[in-house]
């Protein structure tokens, strides 16, 4: 992933442009060994721009948010600590900030009434049918924002969009056109497909150590949770008919056939009464916690799970995962009952003994020993190779790569258009393809691909012309920074 990242870095100026508003439910990732200056919570000026840490703290989350979303479940706090993820965040807020200063300077300017517009496309601030004041506030504040910090990440979004509008590129038929011709090259190449299970090595026990002792903070325990409990099953309310009358008139919309058609009482009876022990249930589970905080009761039944293994609800996960040590978590439901949980003690990520770890060790040895004999495979024979002849070869041409699956298939035919040589070593994730290209044609131009080119031909232009855009705003305006990463 590190690697990733370094042949990516493209991608992180484009997210200059992305809206720098955080994603309201998204909340923020904890942050770890980094101090602030003496300027009451900023972290840097660039020109007359002040970024505070809140505003670090925004872009951080943001992306490991989309990092998180990228990775999956391999992407965690330490993962993004390798990745220095907290130091791409500060360059790329202060990349936007120089970009903001730009706007000031051009007396570029966000207006109240662009924000309220703004302020209406969110579906979370909308209640019967209108933005709601008051419901603005409560989802800002179970997000741990205030609506001023918020509003004004709305502003700086809105106005880098406002600098992008002027930058807005529209590429020539011409160009176009000349550029289909290129991306939709065909070529005739010979291609030999080489795959790690077809190499076999020897594994012996002391170079397996050797190489767990040289990598051993790679193979980290999971971190996991020592909890203590307490289950509360559903209580009967012991429900008078009066009781269930009283509910279906006032819930009994809740209470519907499949085909929307309201229920009678005696048909909804069974479900009012299960509702009615739920509810009764949920009122004696929050006594029972409010006297576990008093200390007047004890939870006594304990457990650990690791991270990955917590049985509940994803938001009750949650709420598990950022706790503090000796706090109580609110009553909540799980498998048909009422949960009270403490965290005892969060058990950090620590290297695992070479007995733990040997199966993971072993495996990833094993792989590294073939990959380097695949690699001096491959060398030796890219000049030599006969292989299979395809014809027509474009970047569509993801069928006719037999040997491949299409994922792999694709990567190949981007590294073949994008390389610079008749002949080549294409690395995919536990493949080498060795090809050679012995005849090229640019192809006959298509107007239906147009829109297709002119985006490429879009990004292409942009890229490069925010690159030298920042090469010169950071010649323009002074940046001081009072942030320092401890050693």
């Amino acid at each position: 992933m590190i690697t990733w990242m370094q042949r990516h870095k493209r991608w992180l100026v484009i997210t200059i442009w992305i809206s720098t508003i955080a994603f309201v439910g998204a909340g923020f990732v904890g942050w770890g060994s980094y101090e602030y200056g003496k300027q009451g919570g900023v972290v840097a000026v660039v020109g007359e721009r002040e970024v505070s840490v809140e505003e670090y703290q925004e872009e951080y989350s943001n992306l490991y948010e989309q990092y998180s979303k990228m990775f999956g479940s391999m992407f965690n706090k330490e993962l993004a600590e390798q990745l220095k993820l907290k130091d791409v965040a500060y360059k790329q807020v202060l990349q936007r900030n120089l970009i903001l200063s730009y706007a000031d300077s051009l007396g570029l300017d966000v207006t109240n009434e662009d924000i309220a517009k703004e302020l209406v496309k969110y579906d979370a601030f909308i209640k019967d049918g209108k933005f709601d004041k008051d419901t603005y506030i409560k989802v800002l504040a179970q997000n741990r924002m205030t609506p001023i910090a918020f509003e004004e990440s709305l502003k700086r979004g809105l106005l880098l969009q406002k600098v992008q509008s002027l930058f807005d590129l529209n590429p020539n038929g011409a160009e176009i056109e000349n550029l289909s011709k290129l991306i939709f090259l065909e070529d005739d190449i010979s291609i030999k497909i080489l795959s790690l299970n077809d190499i076999s090595v020897e594994l012996k026990d002391d170079e397996i150590k050797k190489y767990w002792e040289e990598n051993k903070n790679s193979y980290m325990s999971e971190v996991s949770y020592d909890l203590v409990y307490k289950d509360i099953p559903v209580i009967s309310s012991n429900s008078s008919q009066e009781d269930i009358n009283a509910h279906y008139e006032k819930f009994k919309i809740d209470y519907k056939h499949a085909d929307g058609k309201i229920k009678s009482l005696e048909e909804a009876k069974d479900q009012i009464i299960k509702d009615l022990d739920e509810k009764f249930t949920k009122t004696e589970a929050l006594k029972l916690y409010l006297k576990i905080k008093k200390d007047e009761e004890k939870l006594e039944s304990t457990v650990n799970f690791k991270e990955s293994q917590l049985p509940y609800l994803a938001e009750d996960n949650a709420k598990i995962l950022e706790s503090k040590e000796g706090e109580i978590i609110k009553p909540f439901v799980y498998d048909n009952k009422y949960v009270i949980v403490k965290l005892n003690k969060k058990n950090v990520s620590a290297p695992l003994s070479y007995e733990d770890a040997l199966v993971s060790v072993s495996s990833d040895y094993e792989k590294t020993l073939k990959t380097k004999k695949l690699d001096e495979l491959a060398a030796s024979e890219l000049k030599t190779f006969k292989g299979e002849d395809i014809l027509g070869v474009t970047r569509e041409s993801i069928t006719k790569i037999t040997g491949l699956e299409q994922q792999e298939a694709s990567k190949f035919l981007n590294q073949l258009f994008s390389s610079t040589t008749k002949e080549g070593i294409a690395k995919l994730d536990n493949k080498i393809v060795l090809y050679r290209i012995n005849n090229s044609k640019i192809s006959d131009y298509d107007k239906t691909k147009d829109d297709v080119v002119k985006s490429t031909l879009k990004q292409l232009q942009e890229e490069e012309l925010m690159t030298n855009l920042l090469k010169r705003l950071e010649n323009t305006f002074p940046i001081q920074s009072s942030i320092q990463e401890k050693e």
